[in-house]
């Protein structure tokens, strides 16, 4: 029986690495369609009721036409889209958490919702580590000044030099498949590393106050929830060491910008890297864009080849439970 799946790939997880991999996952005759999304060239944003997605419900819903299982990671799945495709039964979000899907619609619609999760954990691991040590090292700013001809011999006067990893503590606030990473590159650089995750039984695991009391540097790792908006505000920043730095390669929602800007403005942190921020793009005018000794990235930590391939294949995957009538391994509708 042939099963006609629409690829709505973008210019990341791109329609040829969904097919390849579905060819290579699923047996026998599948009929493709594509359609290729804007994402990354055009920022995601909200659509109808979902998150984190491509305003492009109108083609969506003629892609769909007749379709019964849709693999994309930035399409949006709302009521509006169900309600005009009763022939799709599947929908893999090639992506940690499938946030630009209605999930109480979907259940009502008889379709499932498959994510992708740990696609990321190993490109986001290996940049909180670059973040944390650009941040510490001030690579950007130095390697800025150089560009523009200068060369500052202030930067290595003792009050200028940041800490090393080796011999201090690192404070990890969540740990899950990225935040183990982290903790396993870190303990290779000599850095003792705490642990705070209310649902995981971890190692060094201390409360949250205790974690920023004793780490010269956090980095965040919590998925933002009701629970962890604004987790880390002015009052736990200023609980940090002085001197300390902070990472957030995890999810803007977590963090108080302006707290932020207010400390590094005033010394108490010696460096900041964020890679998520409260609004995408950043706006002008914005505190960030002046704050000192903060280097920031385009929420790209999770950009490598590998995810993009491993997206596609945790999708291909389910496709493939579905096909042979299997239980799906990362369904995510009720």
């Amino acid at each position: 029986m042939t099963i006609r799946v629409l690829a709505a790939g973008d210019h990341f997880v791109q329609n040829r690495l969904l097919i390849d991999a579905i060819r290579h996952a699923v047996p026998g005759e599948v009929d493709f369609r594509e359609l290729t999304l804007p994402w990354p060239v055009v920022p995601f944003g909200r659509v109808g009721e979902v998150d984190e997605a491509s305003d492009v419900e109108e083609e969506l819903i003629e892609a769909l036409r007749g379709v019964e299982v849709c693999v994309t990671q930035m399409a949006p799945l709302t009521k509006r889209v169900l309600d005009a495709s009763p022939d799709l039964r599947l929908f893999c979000v090639s992506r940690g958490g499938p946030v630009n899907a209605n999930l109480e619609a979907a259940a009502r619609a008889g379709v499932a919702v498959t994510f992708a999760p740990g696609r990321n954990a190993v490109a986001t691991a290996e940049h909180t580590l670059a973040m944390l040590l650009a941040a510490t090292r001030r690579i950007p700013r130095t390697h800025a000044d150089l560009a523009a001809g200068v060369w500052r011999g202030d930067y290595y006067t003792y009050d200028n030099v940041g800490p090393e990893l080796e011999g201090n503590t690192v404070g990890l606030v969540g740990y899950g498949a990225i935040g183990r990473r982290v903790a396993r590159m870190l303990e290779g650089f000599g850095a003792n590393v705490l642990v705070h995750d209310p649902y995981v039984d971890a190692p060094n695991s201390v409360g949250l106050p205790e974690l920023l009391e004793r780490s010269l540097f956090v980095s965040l790792h919590a998925r933002a929830t009701p629970e962890t908006a604004g987790l880390i505000g002015a009052a736990q920043i200023a609980a940090m060491p002085r001197g300390s730095v902070l990472v957030n390669c995890a999810r803007g929602a977590l963090l108080d910008y302006d707290a932020l800007c207010d400390a590094l403005g005033s010394g108490h942190l010696f460096g900041a890297a964020m890679d998520v921020f409260p609004e995408e793009p950043i706006p002008q005018g914005s505190r960030l864009l002046t704050a000192p000794n903060l280097v920031m990235t385009p929420h790209l930590a999770g950009a490598s080849k590998e995810t993009a391939m491993k997206a596609a294949a945790i999708v291909a995957a389910d496709v493939a439970r579905y096909v042979r009538g299997e239980p799906l391994a990362h369904v995510a509708t009720p």
